[in-house]
């Protein structure tokens, strides 16, 4: 009777909420008091409540008795097919008075809550590592036990979280559902797009504390940071080259197997990175917003304008451990390794001829060809090589002075 006339005489003396009946205010009391007295025998975790240890036993027996008459979802706990009901009613009760966001759950709601007050209750035993959600830290620790549970059946891809998993397939599919209302593009995960609207805001929320460069999302960050530590945990199975990202160790081994799966629309060249052919698509445009202030000198991507300023200051951080030689460019030093090793991978149909570098290989194939495209000015010869023209040059240098 007291559940129909609404009235609950029991009051709980911590948080002041109210029951109908004496059983429920005390099973409610183990909230406060952390008592779980019921063990569960095959996974070892302990409930409040003896209820809850059955919906439990139903997780490792597979049995799911509660299902969803709109979507045919199956659960092994009624309070999950309730909590699942509101995601077909859109109902969200639990409203966030910070930033407005609203949930259809509560204990989504104080999680959520959670991320304006910074509170990181739950801790990691092997690291230290803090999270606001002991599920964070279940999902953390497979980082130290190296679990991946969660296989692609596409490409056998292995991860150790089932929502990785999903993110994953998505490669797959194609499916990108999250579009960008600014300017059209698509993206596979939410989170995803979230980081995609910082571009349009230029919100760049994420820190590097030793440099102070800011980044839109802290994916970024992250790997940014292993450029001043160092780190590069991501090695080659097929020359021993380590990598500070994975993404790099992917592109790296293209080199091996010759993959270019990048082409570009104008002229046909392949590239084995994305970024490549972006970066190569400006040489058709002519776009080249990076200008050099000492000599005003203009490049289409910022990594060339960096090589280039070393052209000014002198800077030769690369040496070679064997004859002691510096270059600016780390690719001038693989270069010129080649050079002690006397490998000599580039090599001439026409007539066998190898070289140790594609650029040489280029310049021997116009012996072949007859191509002369470096003109002089003066007399109209034509050389091979820019090299043969600018040591003709010279000699109408030296005809000039005797005159």
């Amino acid at each position: 009777m007291k559940l129909n006339m609404g009235d609950k005489p029991y009051s709980c003396v911590v948080c002041e909420s109210s029951f109908a009946q004496r059983s429920h205010l005390l099973n409610h009391m183990k909230i406060h008091t952390g008592e779980k007295p019921y063990p569960c025998k095959v996974c070892d975790s302990s409930f409040a409540h003896k209820s809850t240890l059955f919906d439990n036993m139903k997780t490792h027996m597979g049995e799911k008795p509660y299902s969803c008459e709109i979507c045919g979802s199956s659960f092994a706990r009624k309070s999950h097919l309730l909590t699942h009901m509101k995601t077909h009613t859109e109902e969200k009760p639990h409203f966030c008075e910070v930033c407005g966001s609203s949930f259809a759950q509560k204990s989504n709601f104080l999680t959520h809550m959670k991320t304006h007050t910074g509170e990181k209750s739950q801790s990691c035993e092997v690291c230290d590592s803090s999270f606001a959600q002991k599920s964070h830290v279940f999902r953390h620790m497979k980082t130290h036990t190296g679990e991946k549970p969660h296989s692609c059946e596409v490409c056998g891809s292995s991860f150790a979280q089932k929502s990785t998993l999903l993110n994953h397939m998505k490669t797959h599919t194609g499916e990108k559902p999250h579009s960008c209302e600014v300017c059209g593009s698509s993206f596979a995960q939410k989170s995803t797009l979230f980081d995609h609207m910082k571009t349009h805001t230029g919100e760049k929320p994420y820190s590097c504390e030793v440099c102070g460069s800011s980044f839109a999302r802290k994916s970024i960050l992250v790997n940014h940071v292993k450029i001043h530590t160092g780190e590069k945990p991501h090695s080659c199975k097929i020359c021993g080259s380590f990598f500070a990202h994975k993404s790099t160790l992917f592109d790296h081994i293209k080199k091996h197997t010759e993959e270019k799966p990048y082409s570009c629309e104008v002229c046909g060249s392949s590239f084995a990175r994305k970024s490549h052919l972006l970066c190569h698509i400006k040489t058709h445009t002519g776009y080249k917003p990076h200008s050099c202030e000492v000599c005003g000198s203009s490049f289409a991507r910022k990594s060339d304008l960096l090589r280039h300023m070393k052209t000014h200051t002198g800077e030769k951080p690369h040496s070679c451990e064997v004859c002691g030689s510096s270059f600016a460019q780390n690719s001038d030093l693989l270069r010129h390794m080649k050079t002690h090793t006397g490998e000599k991978p580039h090599f001439c149909e026409v007539c066998g001829s190898s070289f140790a570098q594609n650029s040489g290989l280029l310049r021997h194939m116009k012996t072949h060809t007859g191509e002369k495209p470096h003109s002089c000015v003066l007399c109209c010869s034509s050389f091979a090589q820019k090299s043969n023209l600018l040591t003709h040059m010279k000699t109408h240098g030296r005809q000039t002075t005797f005159l």
